[in-house]
């Protein structure tokens, strides 16, 4: 009887919905209008892999300069907001083996902590702790495969173009693995420059 009354309210409900004019619109998270120049400040390595962040910054400069939204500036020189960024995590392992048991393919991911800090309030607009990239990819022996360093630079390509997403698009534009939410933190309102 229970399962009957609340099927019936479901269609009831989804009729209701089914009228014209009735549209689910979110409403527009987008940057302060204030914000015309940014910085990308040199990005963060808390891994034991050297050298990630610089390959990574250069891509993600670069994709910013490509995108041309927001005018890129030094950070001490008239930047109203700035992107920082951490890499948390790297992991590349073997997911697939041979009958010698030698890895075929592997799984790289890479976890990222982005902030986008607005300058004039020293406060952050938007922050993604878990922007998450993954690839999978065969390895270099084999036809098709690629270098533990071509799947990063695969990675780096697509994080860059997310944080832009996410910096241009706004809020709810990217996906990442936690729950976003507009910060109102005291953790983070004051950033060392």
């Amino acid at each position: 009887m229970k399962k009957n009354i609340c099927t019936l309210l479901g269609g009831l409900l989804l009729a209701a919905c089914a009228g014209e004019g009735v549209i689910y619109k979110p409403q527009a998270q987008i940057m302060p209008q204030h914000i015309k120049k940014i910085a990308v400040r040199p990005v963060l390595n808390r891994t034991e892999v050297f050298t990630l962040e610089d390959k990574f910054y250069i891509e993600l400069y670069d994709q910013f300069l490509q995108n041309g939204s927001y005018q890129i500036v030094p950070e001490n020189n008239g930047a109203e907001g700035v992107v920082v960024t951490t890499i948390s995590r790297y992991l590349n392992v073997p997911i697939q083996y041979d009958s010698q048991l030698i890895p075929t393919v592997y799984r790289m991911e890479v976890l990222l902590d982005v902030v986008f800090i607005d300058k004039s309030t020293n406060a952050p607009v938007w922050r993604e702790p878990a922007f998450l990239g993954t690839q999978i990819y065969s390895a270099s022996t084999l036809p098709g495969g690629m270098t533990e360093v071509q799947a990063r630079d695969v990675i780096w390509k697509k994080l860059s173009k997310d944080i832009i997403k996410r910096t241009v698009d706004g809020f709810g534009s990217v996906m990442s693995e936690n729950k976003k939410k507009v910060m109102n933190n005291p953790e983070y309102t004051t950033i060392t420059q």
